[in-house]
């Protein structure tokens, strides 16, 4: 990794998806890009050379948009990390808590700080995304609001942290993915990778049970399947499934072998390593 190298990510400096990408790639450059699609483009049109999308959180659940854009993106995931959501009260220099008559924030972040809302007792506005919400407060220099947002982005914007870890669940953790225009090249050594893929199963009778039954009679361990309309059918579903193992494992080479049979497509999204903190079960906080 160079220090000219470009990461693009959803969002505002600031912004917990640039936090993700400057710890997974120090001294790298961050753009931000207004929607997921952006940071896509960029990525496809050789504006960046990576990008780092959220695809779970363990409070919110999928990123909807990221399941429906990724498949047909035409870039591969070569990667993932995981980040400790640590919100944060920012309000311009000087305010004190005691001052604080509005917050500020995402939905997702007021949904996941009920408590300090109600300790406070104030109105809450829905802004855009965290780091929007703080850069409103700083432009604002309004010392009756605040804003709940990443400690990086009252950094960036000059507020002052009145309080950190306002978040109700200590778990509130975000898993990401990064994407590269071509797939990794990754060994079949041993060292534990995941395997990330889409799937439509044939429209006949315990189709999506036959397709999967392969998985559990080859001993692979499937952590994720997800599924979504596509098409605007309801006949039409796809499937995102991700599993720890590597296409080239005798396993899971039959597993799709038979996930092929009972599906119209199959298609690998990317074949990466496992991020330690699968096995960890715990993150350091940011």
């Amino acid at each position: 990794m160079t220090a000219q190298q470009r990461i693009a990510f959803q969002g505002m400096h600031g912004a917990y998806s640039d936090q993700a990408a400057r710890r997974a790639f120090p001294g790298a450059t961050t753009v931000p890009c207004r929607t997921f699609e952006g940071a896509f483009g960029a990525l496809r049109d050789g504006d960046v050379d990576l990008a780092v999308i959220p695809i779970d959180n363990t409070l919110a659940g999928r990123v909807a948009d990221v399941h429906h854009i990724l498949p047909d993106s035409g870039v591969h995931i070569i990667g993932e990390t995981f980040l400790r959501i640590n919100h944060a009260l920012v309000a311009v220099p000087g305010a004190k808590i005691s001052d604080i008559k509005e917050i500020r924030s995402h939905v997702h972040a007021l949904g996941q700080c009920r408590k300090i809302r109600r300790e406070l007792g104030v109105n809450t506005v829905v802004g855009p995304d965290t780091a929007g919400c703080a850069k409103e407060v700083a432009d604002l220099g309004d010392k009756s609001i605040a804003a709940i947002a990443p400690v990086l982005a009252a950094e960036i914007y000059g507020l002052d942290v009145l309080r950190t870890e306002v978040e109700d669940a200590e778990h509130n953790t975000t898993r990401f993915i990064i994407l590269a225009r071509e797939p990794l090249d990754i060994a079949n050594d041993g060292t534990p990778v995941v395997t990330s893929f889409v799937f439509r199963v044939r429209n006949v009778a315990a189709a999506l049970y036959k397709a999967l039954g392969g998985f559990a009679t080859n001993g692979i361990n499937m952590t994720k399947l997800e599924s979504y309309m596509v098409g605007g059918h309801f006949t039409a579903t796809q499937f995102f499934a991700e599993v720890e193992a590597h296409p080239e494992q005798l396993g899971l080479r039959h597993a799709l072998e038979e996930l092929q049979f009972f599906s119209h497509e199959v298609r690998i999204l990317g074949v990466y390593p496992s991020h330690s903190f699968r096995r960890e079960n715990d993150l350091p906080a940011e």
